[in-house]
């Protein structure tokens, strides 16, 4: 299959999420994650089983998968329209297409059990608002035992992260390495991180035009590793 990393998922969603109703993006997201785990045993993801986007099972357990976005334009939120209608349409336009691509989507376990999962956890969480370096600074702990403001939600799906058996195994599975140090020991913020006590959304205009810069070479470096791929 030929990944089009340029292609605009919201194209065949019919005006609906596209992480729920893009055959694209899901037929994308099947074919890019389907492949051999770190212990050799092939994760293999189906489709076309009722009311669920992703589907494994086999010896190592039983996996409900949905796509998630993992960059953000925050272009829509009210508390930063001060600085957001600073910034010319167009370059929104373009950051909000380069968020709308197969290099900007993830896919996280979807079950909830009666509880928040993954995506909205790290939606509604102050501290992470929906930032995924944010996020997988929290991924990274949960693999050394260390708290973060995602602690609870990562630990319930621990059977889904142990697939990846370590942090480097997670990243490099998900072609992540462009967020992450050479060594994997640290995450490439997008803003200074101080241990999760600063805003986590950019406080002015500044942040935001370095936050869009990191955001958007992040993009491009990960479409890059999914055409090698």
């Amino acid at each position: 299959m030929i990944i089009d990393t340029e292609y605009l998922v919201y194209t065949d969603s019919k005006g609906k999420d596209p992480d729920i109703f893009s055959p694209t993006l899901k037929k994308y997201n099947q074919f890019l994650w389907s492949k051999p785990l770190p212990c050799g045993t092939n994760f293999e993801l189906q489709i076309g089983k009722p009311k669920t986007y992703l589907y494994h099972k086999s010896n190592l357990g039983e996996f409900f998968l949905s796509s998630d976005t993992i960059t953000h334009t925050y272009s829509k939120w009210k508390r930063l329209t001060h600085i957001i209608e600073k910034v010319p349409l167009n370059e929104i336009k373009s950051f909000s297409d380069s968020c709308c691509t197969i290099s900007s989507h993830l896919i996280f376990p979807s079950n909830r059990d009666g509880k928040m999962n993954i995506n909205g956890a790290r939606g509604t969480n102050a501290k992470i608002n929906d930032r995924f370096d944010l996020t997988l600074e929290c991924i990274r702990r949960y693999y050394l035992r260390k708290e973060s403001p995602l602690q609870e939600v990562l630990l319930r799906y621990s059977n889904f992260f142990e697939l990846f058996e370590n942090f480097k195994g997670y990243v490099e599975f998900f072609l992540l390495q462009d967020l992450v140090s050479n060594n994997y020991e640290s995450v490439n913020f997008y803003l200074p991180f101080d241990n999760f006590k600063r805003s986590a959304i950019p406080i002015n205009l500044e942040e935001y035009l370095i936050y869009k810069k990191k955001v958007l070479d992040f993009v491009k470096a990960r479409s890059e590793r999914i055409k090698e791929y």
